[in-house]
């Protein structure tokens, strides 16, 4: 199948990534938006564009119908989710397939085993794939009973969902009865679904995940590991590759077991198989994530594969030309988050008109962002304003090269989370590698900032005066007017037409 038009069924940083690849490709794009997406960076790179009106999640990004008809009336052949919003939801991906669009992901089927955990568990079980000890319901007993069989500590999850909700940490029995219902109450309320899980709660563990790439005619590829341990409330914070905990064996080992689960299960396109390993470097199956992944840039920088543009590929039909073999890392990338967020206040959501937005620039320097200067922020959707992404031939580098980068980040008119960002990557522990995912947490659990004014701090003021400063100086002189310039005295030449 030749795809070519795209509807892209997403808005912000994603949105933009995917119209970009496509129209590298020659592909046509669709985007569309909500009422307060109207001037947002996607809708005017896009080929065409088409409102979506209430700006209300479920009214807008979430509305199937509404984006079907869209699809439908503008004659896109595929679709493609980005991630978030509809992206892991097997009804759309089957809507999608009964409305003849060609959904740029897993089927539906894969996207619905995938997303429930127990069912993912059970599924790389017989795969062969390591797992966490713990219950999903099929074991002998009670979820209670497996708690005192497995010991404490442990994790109660919600089977249905993610993004931490649903999740309790139990250390000792006299908590666990309170957890449980806590975690039931809030999977049902998040969800729909109050049926649990539960895993051995491992100390000291670091979040894995492998890139992986299976086109439709079962070739399945790996694009080597990513290091997410740094996470707030179990979301991603910051990202890197490769992870200083694998050596060359280890990181062969998970590689074919991340393929051999997509393998199993008949999984094609770009997805993410997500491990946990221990502090004895044991690893265990976590999730798949049935899409493309916020952090996928720090591959494409260490491995030179687009993984939008193969995602587009598969979907075609093409072969997955890639081989394993011959794919290889280069150098160091890391990736920061940057949060329209106030990290001094519980990391509140910050809201308002992006009157300034500076950006570094250099060599290895990439920022992945979908607002622009005098764009509103608003409260709708998720607080991310951009990704920044560095590569270098180290991991020292790398990392100098993403504090200079994040020295030189300034936005004016909504609070965010780059002196926080800085500050980490400055801590000793994360410049050691000596990190888990409860790094923010033990490092960082009451941080303010510094009483000194950041250096960025200074430089936004300074810009901002200087953007309010009146357009001609005390001598009359207009700002960026050359005195000597020829045209400033015409005297009586003119201009022949």
């Amino acid at each position: 199948m030749k795809i070519e038009k795209v509807l892209v069924a997403n808005r912000g940083e994603i949105a933009v990534r995917i119209i970009r690849a496509c129209q590298e490709m020659g592909i046509q794009t669709a985007a569309i938006y909500s009422d307060v997406d109207e001037e947002s960076l996607h809708v005017h790179l896009a080929d065409e564009a088409y409102p979506l009106g209430d700006p209300t999640p479920s009214e807008s990004y979430l509305n199937v119908q509404k984006i079907l008809d869209i699809a439908k009336n503008c004659g896109a052949g595929a679709l493609h989710p980005g991630y978030g919003f509809l992206s892991e939801n097997s009804s759309f991906a089957k809507a999608c397939a009964d409305a003849g669009l060609k959904f740029i992901g897993p089927t539906a089927e894969v996207i619905r085993n995938m997303g429930d955990k127990i069912e993912a568990k059970r599924t790389m079980s017989k795969a062969g794939v390591p797992v966490i000890p713990g219950f999903t319901g099929e074991e002998k007993g009670t979820l209670e009973e497996a708690c005192l069989r497995v010991g404490f500590p442990v994790l109660i999850k919600a089977a249905a969902g993610g993004g931490g909700k649903g999740m309790k940490i139990v250390r000792d029995e006299s908590e666990l009865q309170d957890a449980i219902e806590s975690a039931r109450r809030e999977a049902k309320s998040s969800f729909g679904n109050d049926e649990l899980l539960m895993e051995k709660y491992l100390e000291k563990p670091r979040h894995i995940e492998f890139q992986i790439l299976a086109d439709e005619h079962g070739k399945v590829i790996h694009l080597f590991e990513r290091e997410c341990s740094i996470q707030r409330r179990h979301q991603k914070v910051i990202e890197e590759t490769p992870s200083v905990a694998l050596d060359e064996d280890l990181r062969a080992r998970m590689g074919e077991a991340a393929v051999k689960a997509a393998a199993s299960i008949g999984y094609t396109n770009a997805g993410t198989v997500e491990f946990m390993l221990d502090k004895d470097k044991n690893f265990y199956f976590l999730e798949m994530n049935t899409r493309l992944q916020v952090e996928h840039a720090i591959t494409e920088m260490t491995t030179g594969v687009d993984i939008v543009q193969w995602q587009l590929r598969i979907a075609s039909g093409e072969h997955l030309a890639l081989q394993q073999d011959k794919i290889q890392q280069r150098g160091h990338a890391i990736e920061c988050r940057i949060y329209a967020e106030d990290p001094e206040h519980e990391f509140m959501p910050s809201t308002g008109k992006l009157k300034a937005v500076e950006v570094p620039d250099g060599v290895n320097i990439r920022h992945d962002t979908g607002v622009r200067e005098g764009l509103e922020i608003t409260p709708f959707y998720d607080p991310m304003l951009a990704k920044l992404i560095v590569h270098a031939e180290t991991r020292e580098d790398a990392i100098k090269k993403m504090h200079w980068s994040l020295s030189n980040y300034i936005t004016l008119g909504v609070t965010t989370n780059v002196p926080f960002l800085r500050a980490m990557v400055e801590n000793d522990a994360f410049r050691r590698g000596d990190i888990d995912t409860d790094f923010i947490e033990k490092h960082f659990k009451n941080w303010t900032m510094s009483s000194e004014l950041p250096v960025e701090v200074l430089i936004a003021a300074a810009l901002d005066d200087y953007r309010r400063a009146p357009v001609e100086h005390t001598n009359g002189q207009k700002r960026g007017e050359d005195e000597h310039s020829p045209w400033k005295s015409a005297g009586a030449w003119r201009i022949d037409s």
